[in-house]
């Protein structure tokens, strides 16, 4: 099973279902500029480097603006869907499942929830385990919290893993719970749409609120 591949080809659907100017939950993205994004990050990985900011997000950004102009949505969704070069890292299956669930799961969802009408899906139980064995990777985006962070999944326990898992060890600590799916979105920073609950005195959690708002 390949939940990358997966996501891939539902977001690749949903984006052909959407069109090019439906909003979505990135800031100042609508799908033209998340599917420029996608391609951008499989099959320039001179401009990648950029993606989560930096010196070179500049580069990225105009990189990314010339592919939305040089290649049609469809097109842009086409290359997407077919995946990467052959000789691309993100060709081989174990990469590609490492480093691309999570980021086509949140994309999706990026582009589900960020529609007036959208509703919860069902996520496969296999797909769950596999975003909350990743979840410990939110410790990057995390670092800088101004308290403790703790994240729960609301189920209990599972064969994959414990029940809690901390990533960012200072105090007070606020817990954050939910589904796996939720604990992702709400740690890759779309706090908004993500369905979880905190547990932590009223201070803290107003200002861990306050800070990943």
């Amino acid at each position: 099973m390949s939940y990358s591949r997966e996501e891939r080809l539902a977001l690749s659907d949903l984006l052909d279902a959407t069109g090019p100017d439906a909003p979505t939950l990135c800031a100042g993205w609508l799908t033209r500029d998340l599917a420029a994004h996608l391609v951008l990050r499989e099959r320039r990985p001179d401009a990648a480097a950029g993606v989560l900011g930096g010196p070179l997000a500049g580069y990225t950004a105009r990189v990314q603006r010339r592919l939305g102009r040089r290649l049609t949505y469809t097109q842009l969704v086409q290359a997407f869907r077919d995946g990467p070069p052959r000789l691309s890292p993100f060709a081989l299956p174990r990469v590609d499942e490492a480093a691309n669930t999570v980021e086509y799961f949140v994309h999706h969802e990026d582009v589900r929830r960020a529609q007036p009408d959208w509703e919860p899906r069902d996520i496969d139980a296999g797909l769950s385990e596999a975003l909350w064995g990743r979840l410990r990777a939110a410790r990057l985006f995390l670092r800088k919290a101004p308290v403790g962070v703790e994240l729960a999944r609301d189920s209990g326990g599972g064969e994959s893993g414990p029940y809690r898992v901390t990533v960012k060890n200072a105090r007070p600590t606020v817990t954050v719970i939910g589904a796996p799916a939720e604990l992702t979105m709400w740690a890759m920073g779309r706090t908004s749409a993500a369905n979880v609950s905190f547990d932590g005195t009223e201070a803290a959690v107003a200002t861990l609120r306050d800070w990943r708002h």
